[in-house]
């Protein structure tokens, strides 16, 4: 009985602070008293900069799952073949 109330606390627990991060990432950043409008394009130029380095980095993943995924049809192929092979012996 323990052990699914514990999982059910910690689910709650990831799941409020996944919240709280959010909240955190898209809250308004506070406005300097100089130089508002440079701090405002510097973070505008860093979330474009994540924005592209991140929408890379998803290209190389997705390249990568590709080219795993050809290489296990192509692997299970060989071995079904094998067995069909086998089998009509």
């Amino acid at each position: 009985m323990r052990g699914w109330r514990s999982k059910f606390i910690f689910l709650l627990i990831v799941y409020f602070a996944g919240f709280a991060t959010a909240i955190y990432a898209l809250a308004p950043a506070p406005q300097d008293q100089g130089g508002g409008q440079t701090s405002l394009l510097n973070t505008n130029f860093q979330v474009s900069s994540f924005a592209m380095s991140f929408n890379s980095g998803m290209h190389k993943a997705v390249g990568a799952g590709k080219e795993a995924a050809q290489r296990a049809a192509k692997f299970i192929k060989q071995k079904f073949d094998e067995h069909q092979s086998q089998s009509n012996k």
